[in-house]
């Protein structure tokens, strides 16, 4: 694999952590995290939310879903 695909799905793992373990978050909130610009979350956000991990109760906000995860290290 790409060091730079390498590097970006570590990162959307890390978003997802983050998210898991604070609730929910704004896009702000993982902007200030990670220093990553606003369309950098977003896309992130966009393979979480298609792979049914996190969703938007509101607009700006994120949570995580129920689906299960198994993760490997």
């Amino acid at each position: 694999m790409k060091p730079t695909t390498d590097r970006m799905l570590n990162r959307i793992k890390d978003v997802y952590m983050f998210i898991l373990d604070k609730g929910t978050v704004s896009t702000q909130d993982l902007v200030e995290e990670f220093s990553i610009t606003p369309r950098t979350v977003q896309r992130d956000l966009n393979v979480l939310a298609f792979n049914d991990l996190v969703m938007s109760p509101s607009r700006g906000r994120w949570t995580t879903t129920s689906k299960k995860v198994r993760m490997s290290s």
